[in-house]
């Protein structure tokens, strides 16, 4: 039983931990997911930046709104408060002016007299407050008395010593100060007011009356908060009426990039629907013309490329009944060529020598007319490249005896064996071999295999003359040389480099050179170790490390 428990506590652990893993991930791919639609929508960037636009206009208004509005409200209440106030300042002049009262009893009934009085003269005041002022000379009369509708709010409370300055300084008949009333967790806005009264027989006090702005605060707010709403409504709505127009612009924009892509991939025959006469229509219109034009074209250069492939091939073909013809005379004369004067026998020679090329040109063209017309076949089988290379070599060490050239093999060690068609793969690597002979300036020639993970690759590294970056770039194109003055001796049809590279994508693989004037040339051959899987690294370096 206890077991059991342990196993469910433990069952329920692991999703407890994978919520909380997805938990701490959903930010990252909330944010990976809104940064992707806006780099690959445009109409979620177009969106986006005028509901921004839009947002920062409305905050600066909405601010000077607010700011503008609250100012009104403060300056008008600020304005009724004063109004107020002179009213209340003038009752309680007036009265104490005109009293007969000489006793103190009689002062405090006037006081509260007065008191009342202000309160109808100035209605919506929070508290009253009479403080005699400093130095006053009176025999009698009390120092302060606070009445007002809310008993708590004691003005008095509120009095500062730079206000109570300015009112015994007397320069003006009132004066006011902005001041937050206490209550209890939160301060409200509000004004005290302050003036200097004369009482007779009592010498000289202040009357300070308090005014509570919440009332302000409250419509200030109710306005900020009626414009924030509004404000986030009108977005929503201009965001609203943004996508649908940039859907209506869109619309023929996304089946223009859709036609594009089933043009580029092969369908010809697509349109754009061309609907009214507005600047969408034309675009439309052009683009048809523009398909329609690169349709002909496109089926001129297919029907041209059908006739040139066909006309290699038919020639090809047609050349090889009198090509063996003149190949048996050639044997002939060849073989019988030590019965012949000198001139007659070098003759003899030639002509067998050119039979030989002209016969090689005649394969390769054969060759390169299979790629062109895309009915080339490939057969797999697992080859260690290393005895490929061996043999490659092998086929070639009479022509680098000739010209004086040591050819290395160099294999670091590790897994050589790829599924490739190995007679393809062995021309390539003859091919290199032969060109570094060619070039190598009878200086020594390595080659290198070696492989990783996913790939395997065959380098080809010369000391010869090399070739600028311009003429590497163009080393793979059919019949070129880079210096035709060079006198070719091993015979080639300038079209090995370009079969090669041809077997090389067969294979899904990569033939890259690398070459520098002065230093020698590499050529180097990358081949997945499994059909279908991609290069990746090369296990070689190119440039090679002693560049």
């Amino acid at each position: 039983m206890t077991a059991d428990r342990a196993a469910a506590a433990g069952a329920r652990q692991v999703p407890l931990g994978f919520r909380i893993g997805g938990f701490s991930r959903l930010p990252r791919t909330v944010a990976e997911s809104v940064i992707r639609s806006f780099r690959r929508s445009l109409e979620v960037r177009i969106v986006a930046i005028t509901v921004l636009l839009s947002a920062i206009a409305m905050f600066g208004t909405g601010t000077y709104m607010t700011y503008s509005i609250g100012n009104g409200l403060y300056d008008t209440r600020v304005e009724q408060v004063r109004g107020e106030s002179e009213r209340a300042v003038r009752v309680a002049q007036s009265n104490f002016a005109t009293t007969t009262a000489a006793s103190e009893a009689d002062l405090q009934a006037l006081q509260i007299s007065v008191i009342e009085r202000i309160g109808a003269a100035a209605p919506s005041y929070s508290g009253i407050a009479f403080l005699r002022a400093e130095g006053s000379d009176a025999n009698f009369g009390l120092p302060d008395i606070v009445r007002g509708p809310d008993s708590a709010q004691n003005a008095d409370r509120y009095v500062g010593d730079a206000l109570r300055e300015r009112v015994l300084a007397g320069q003006d008949e009132y004066y006011w100060q902005s001041i937050g009333i206490d209550a209890g967790a939160d301060l409200r806005p509000g004004v005290i007011v302050g003036s200097a009264i004369d009482v007779p027989g009592a010498g000289a006090y202040e009357l300070y009356l308090l005014y509570d702005l919440s009332e302000v605060q409250a419509t200030l707010t109710f306005v900020q908060g009626t414009i924030v709403i509004g404000g986030l409504a009108l977005m929503i709505l201009i965001g609203a009426v943004t996508w649908v127009v940039v859907q209506i612009v869109i619309a023929p924009v996304r089946v223009a990039a859709e036609t594009s892509s089933k043009l580029a991939a092969g369908q010809l025959e697509e349109r754009i629907p061309e609907h009214g006469e507005d600047v969408i229509a034309k675009l439309a219109h052009s683009f048809n013309g523009m398909a329609d034009s690169l349709q002909r074209q496109i089926t001129q250069l297919a029907n041209l490329s059908r006739v040139q492939q066909r006309f290699v091939s038919d020639v090809s073909h047609e050349l090889r009944t009198p090509l063996t013809t003149i190949r048996l005379a050639g044997d002939v004369l060849y073989n019988s060529r030590d019965k012949f004067e000198p001139t007659e026998a070098r003759t003899a020679e030639l002509l067998h020598t050119q039979v030989d090329r002209f016969e090689s040109l005649l394969t390769d063209l054969l060759e390169i007319s299979r790629y062109d017309a895309q009915a080339v076949a490939i057969e797999r089988e697992p080859v260690n490249l290393v005895r490929l290379a061996e043999d490659s070599i092998g086929a070639v060490e009479t022509l680098a005896e000739e010209k004086g050239s040591e050819i290395h093999l160099v294999a670091p060690g590790g897994h050589f064996e790829a599924e490739v068609d190995p007679r393809r793969i062995r021309r390539i690597v003859r091919n290199l071999v032969a060109n570094a002979i060619e070039h190598g300036e009878g200086r020594p020639i390595v080659v290198t295999v070696d492989s990783n993970e996913s790939a395997v690759a065959i380098a080809v590294r010369d000391y010869g003359v090399g070739m600028t970056k311009v003429d590497a770039d163009r080393v793979f194109d059919r019949f070129w040389r880079a210096d035709p003055s060079r006198k070719r001796t091993t015979g080639g049809t300038g079209l090995g480099l370009a079969i090669s590279l041809e077997d090389a994508v067969l294979h899904g693989g990569l033939l890259e050179a690398w070459s520098a004037k002065g230093e020698g040339s590499c050529f180097r051959l990358t081949l997945p170790r499994d059909p279908g899987r991609p290069v990746g690294e090369s296990p070689i370096p190119l440039p090679p490390e002693d560049a």
